[in-house]
């Protein structure tokens, strides 16, 4: 009988014990795995921007006529800013969304290029063409795209619990003669 007594203590404090470890690890992989589904939304939404960026640099290089007059050869900005948004609405991101930020800093190609300059869209997209995008001969003139996405990290008990963090995507591509 007194064996018997013995051996419940010690199964009863066992218990105890593994419900006392659960207690402690549980809240820190359930941490983990919201650090981690959070950060990979971060990462998604980082790609989903880059891919935008460069959609948009595409569209303001590629000359939409080869007949129109020198001037009117580029699509908009309203155009580039309608090929960021496609990109940003297939992963239900808002073009809303982006924030305000400072021009690229970009130099002009040399005459007998045409002028170029960088101009913003109404949703806060930055469009420069005809920019100088390397510096070394042979010269190549192009486009760059340019623009800021807050995201948010959503991680209860730590520190980034709430922050918000501000994704930067630029991309450029070559304009062809």
């Amino acid at each position: 009988m007194l064996n018997f007594k013995r051996s419940a203590r010690q199964f009863g404090s066992a218990a105890g014990a593994e419900i006392a470890e659960a207690a402690l690890v549980l809240p820190l992989v359930f941490t983990l795995l919201l650090g981690i589904i959070w950060f990979g939304r971060a990462f998604n939404i980082y790609s989903t921007i880059q891919q935008a960026a460069q959609q948009g640099a595409i569209t303001a290089a590629r000359a939409t006529c080869v007949t129109c007059t020198p001037g009117n050869q580029f699509p908009s900005k309203a155009e580039v800013q309608t090929a960021v948004a496609a990109v940003l609405q297939s992963s239900n991101l808002s073009l809303n969304q982006i924030k305000a930020s400072a021009s690229p800093v970009v130099t002009s190609c040399p005459p007998p290029a045409p002028a170029g300059g960088c101009t913003k869209t109404t949703n806060n997209i930055w469009v420069c063409r005809t920019v100088q995008l390397n510096t070394t001969p042979p010269l190549q003139c192009g486009s760059i795209v340019s623009f800021q996405y807050p995201f948010q990290f959503y991680l209860p008990f730590t520190s980034l619990n709430l922050q918000q963090v501000v994704l930067s995507a630029q991309a450029q591509s070559r304009m062809e003669n």
